[in-house]
């Protein structure tokens, strides 16, 4: 199959709303605070939905198709590239950092962990923190940690609709209450959190200080015509109004796959003789040898691809 729909994994950390069941239509009786739209981690794998394949694992179709389904600016990397889902914080996240991929591979086995959030809704005081105000010592940080001051720091930013933050590894990030985002990032698991609002879960202090950046972030970087674009990932946006603009087309020439998520809207996607209708939420893949594709409809979506070649 050119196309495959897939079901997400998901999980029910302790800061996760109900949004993602309600309006997004993912299947749990419980609260989902991510939902794992494109995942071949071991940690929560993507199920695929539908057609010949239907119910197996996102990870067991990857193990059969090999470098025709990844694409060859994939053939040089370790494992699947990148991980895309939905996030619902119902409460704020703990203060958090990533690694980058030598530190990762070096004391985790995994990649290391840069990221982009796209923010799909936010309550009206809703914020995200991404980095630090100004440039601090090690030694400020550690201080701030002990005296729970870290927040005064940090670069707060009012969350909201459409607004697009790129997270470098390294980089000191809050995703905070009231935030409904979708994120693209690294196939990896790793996070260390330095402040978690008192909720008793384990922090890593020591990696944090390894791996963190203490000056302010670098946002100066032209991403223009895409929506976010780095070395491990390319995130165009597509939107289709269903009358002026309502189909979408374009070709895979074998060197990268296609991730097409479904912010919004209805219509149908389709390659070769797959074809799929699709509504708010819903995730495809879709081959790197799959040729010719088009979506057709009225909606918004979130386009990924793999950029080049790279040994990471």
């Amino acid at each position: 199959m050119a196309v495959l729909k897939l079901k997400p994994a998901c999980k029910d950390y302790i800061w996760g709303g109900r949004r993602l069941v309600d309006e997004f239509g993912i299947e749990s009786d419980k609260n989902v605070a991510e939902a794992w739209i494109l995942s071949a981690h071991p940690d929560g794998v993507s199920i695929i939905d539908g057609g010949n394949l239907d119910g197996k694992t996102f990870d067991e179709f990857l193990k059969l198709g090999g470098n025709n389904v990844l694409g060859t600016n994939c053939q040089n990397l370790r494992g699947f590239p990148i991980m895309i889902k939905f996030i619902d914080a119902r409460e704020n996240l703990s203060v958090q950092v990533h690694p980058n991929d030598d530190y990762a591979a070096a004391h985790e086995n995994q990649l290391g962990k840069t990221e982009m959030w796209y923010v799909l809704d936010s309550d009206e005081t809703a914020l995200l923190y991404c980095g630090f105000k100004k440039k601090i010592s090690r030694d400020e940080f550690i201080a701030r940690i002990k005296d729970n001051s870290l927040l005064e720091v940090l670069n707060a930013i009012p969350a909201k609709r459409g607004n697009v933050l790129f997270i470098p590894a390294g980089t000191v990030h809050i995703i905070g209450k009231g935030v409904l985002l979708a994120e693209v990032q690294q196939n990896s698991n790793v996070s260390y959190r330095i402040y978690d609002y008192g909720r008793n879960r384990q922090l890593h202090i020591a990696q944090a200080l390894d791996v963190t950046n203490f000056n302010p972030p670098d946002n100066r970087g032209e991403n223009y015509p895409h929506v976010a674009a780095c070395d491990y990932f390319v995130v165009d946006k597509l939107t289709l109004d269903g009358k002026i603009l309502s189909q979408a087309q374009g070709t895979l020439d074998g060197s990268t796959f296609l991730s097409v998520v479904i912010l919004g809207g209805n219509g149908t996607i389709a390659s070769g003789d797959a074809a799929f209708s699709f509504g708010k939420g819903d995730s495809f893949f879709v081959t790197a040898d799959a040729g010719d594709w088009r979506i057709c409809g009225s909606c918004d979506a979130l386009l990924t691809t793999i950029p080049h070649a790279k040994n990471f």
